[in-house]
């Protein structure tokens, strides 16, 4: 579910919002709604015994889920300063003078 969320807002937020930062704290916001959904939905089943997000053993800690998490994350972090840089080019371009070529 983060995964989709994060293709699906992180670009856009950062290509149609002007200032970054407002971005970052956007997805933030975006991004902790949705891992808390996600963990709830996977711990649900887990209770009910699905052992395919998390370890059998409840004293494990799920680095593996934190960690591909915690990448998905970054990426979308990525993605936010890739979409300001084309959106920033996009809005600087300079307009073209058709009558300069007469």
């Amino acid at each position: 579910m983060v995964a989709i969320i994060t293709v699906l807002f992180a670009f856009p937020l950062g290509f149609f919002v002007r200032n970054r930062l407002a971005a970052y704290v956007a997805y933030i916001a975006i991004f902790g709604y949705s891992f808390t959904f996600q963990t709830l939905y996977l711990l649900r089943s887990w209770v009910g015994d699905s052992t395919q997000a998390f370890s059998a053993d409840p004293d494990k800690l799920p680095l593996d889920y934190l960690a591909v998490t915690a990448g998905i994350y970054l990426v979308g972090f990525g993605l936010i300063t890739l979409g300001h840089r084309v959106g920033a080019k996009r809005r600087n371009r300079t307009a073209v003078d058709l009558d300069a070529t007469r």
